[in-house]
């Protein structure tokens, strides 16, 4: 198979299997290992996709060879293909974890046999959106996964999903809206979506013009992406789910928001003029999350409004625009998909275990369960920027660029970051005091449940493939920074996807004096 071909696998595998999982219907075990199956062989794919992208560089493949102009076409870089392996490692563990575990209160009321087929859409969809290499499949790849989490949100039909899942789609159609409609002024205004075609068309356009397309994009990308003040409906919609389907959502649907959000403003707008609104919406984002985080009573609540907070850790890098920033933005995303899926799978087996993630309701698991403690334990300090863990590598680099930038808005954002890993160390030494160490109460403790081994098994792996983000946080910081600088010049995602020709009117476009991108000590010409 040539390199090329290996970009249908990611989106074609999920599909077959989920047809597969649908006629087994009947059959959950057999169900089971054609999902486990389906994710084995997508990760198997994305490894052998990012050793290729790394001897040949970028792949592109023209579906049906079609030109890119006409036709739909993939393409994987270094950005996309850590985006498939994380997203494959965590997709797969969560996978694992829920064979173990009941995706509802009422087993009777479940429609089971749905959910593998409905999970691997799901996975289609993320690949899609991250292999992209248009603004309508890209469309199309969110509307894949979304119509597939509308599903999983409300597995079992009890009253809070429901009422959840209401907001929840009408957020998510909100967004979609604003999407089209930004597609659709786009190809109004420059007569394409090709990414690559925009990256050079986009550039000759009067500056309001510019800045209106970008403002529609970058709204429907934020909502997404629960970036502030448009995260309200996420801290409502996943706590509510069950553990698997929060840990996914958690974790992965919010990153391809910022996918979509880096491919914006690199490819198509850089040297924006939104970067301070980028970064205004960053620092509330650190601030609201936080201090909702440290208001709430229960865990995935807490988790959630966390989650809020970190998005503006990412929206900080990408607001600075450097290749510094962008290359540990890129490391941090890969880091928070890993970490905060690993820590709403620990707060499931805490809810296997004690029946409640209320905090009020919890006690004594750091003696009552000592393996749960210790899985909570290391992606919270990991999360919190405790060194030498992933978390902390990545704020460092983040708050060392905004040094770098020496503007008062950065300066702002790293009192604020170095503010926010703060409060979120004291919001996760909360959960550790009332859910672990605060004496239980005699009905409590006699109403523990035991945990599937397969469930701790399954949140062991992500919180080894965790740690191992920090074990190797030297070659993976170093082929994120290759990715950050690789995004940010855009020139060889235009030459892969429509040659050289393209990207030297690219260059001609840019103009002698070129968009400078500094990291303090050194520039990247694009």
């Amino acid at each position: 198979m040539s390199a090329d071909m290996l970009l249908a696998l990611p989106v074609m595998l999920p599909l077959m299997g989920a047809a597969m999982a649908l006629l087994l219907r009947h059959h959950a075990r057999l169900q089971m290992w054609v999902s486990i199956l389906t994710l084995v062989a997508i990760l198997a794919s994305a490894l052998v996709m990012a050793r290729s992208v790394l001897e040949v560089g970028i792949l592109v493949l023209q579906i049906g060879r079609w030109t890119p102009q006409l036709g739909i076409v993939l393409v994987a870089d270094r950005l996309t293909v850590i985006m498939l392996v994380v997203s494959s490692v965590v997709t797969l563990a969560v996978l694992v974890y829920s064979s173990a575990q009941t995706v509802s209160e009422s087993a009777e009321k479940t429609p089971v046999a749905i959910y593998h087929p409905t999970y691997l859409v799901l996975v289609a969809g993320v690949c899609n959106a991250f292999l992209a290499g248009d603004l309508f499949n890209l469309y199309v790849g969110f509307e894949v996964l979304l119509a597939s989490s509308y599903v999983l949100l409300t597995l079992g039909g009890s009253a809070s999903r429901i009422r959840a899942a209401t907001t929840y789609v009408i957020v998510s159609l909100l967004s979609s809206v604003i999407f089209l409609a930004g597609i659709a002024a786009v190809y109004a205004a420059v007569g394409t979506v090709n990414l690559a075609e925009l990256a050079v068309r986009l550039d000759g356009l009067a500056p309001g013009t510019r800045m209106t397309l970008e403002l529609v994009l970058l709204v429907a990308f934020a909502i997404k992406a629960a970036i502030f003040p448009l995260s309200a409906w996420l801290p409502d919609s996943y706590p509510t789910a069950p553990a698997p389907v929060t840990a996914v959502f958690a974790g992965l649907l919010t990153k391809v928001g910022i996918y979509a959000i880096i491919r914006l403003e690199t490819l198509l707008f850089p040297a924006s003029q939104t970067s301070t609104l980028l970064l205004v919406a960053a620092g509330l984002s650190l601030v609201v999350g936080i201090l909702g985080a440290v208001a709430q009573t229960d865990l995935k609540r807490v988790l959630s409004f966390t989650l809020v907070s970190h998005m503006g850790f990412m929206l900080f890098g990408i607001g600075m625009s450097t290749r510094l920033s962008m290359g540990t933005t890129i490391y941090y995303v890969a880091h928070h998909i890993t970490v905060q899926s690993t820590l709403f799978l620990a707060a499931g087996l805490i809810e296997q275990r004690g029946g409640t993630t209320n905090l009020g309701r919890l006690g004594g698991l750091a003696k009552l369960a000592p393996v749960i403690a210790v899985l909570f334990f290391i992606p919270a300090m990991n999360l919190s920027g405790i060194p030498p863990l992933s978390g902390f590598i990545g704020k460092v680099g983040l708050i060392e660029a905004g040094i770098r930038v020496d503007t008062p808005a950065s300066w702002t954002l790293v009192a604020i970051s170095a503010i926010t890993s703060l409060l979120t160390l004291y919001a996760i030494a909360k959960i550790w005091n009332r859910a672990f160490w605060q004496e239980p109460e005699e009905d409590f403790v006699q109403g523990l449940a035991p945990v599937p081994r397969v469930m701790t098994g399954a949140t062991a792996a992500l919180v080894g493939a965790s740690l191992l983000l920090t074990v190797f946080a030297g070659p993976l910081i170093d082929f994120a920074d290759d990715a950050g600088r690789a995004v940010l010049e855009r020139t060889p995602y235009v030459s892969a996807v429509l040659g050289d020709e393209a990207a030297a009117e690219l260059v001609y476009r840019i103009g002698d004096e070129g968009e400078k991108i500094g990291d303090g000590d050194e520039e990247v010409q694009r």
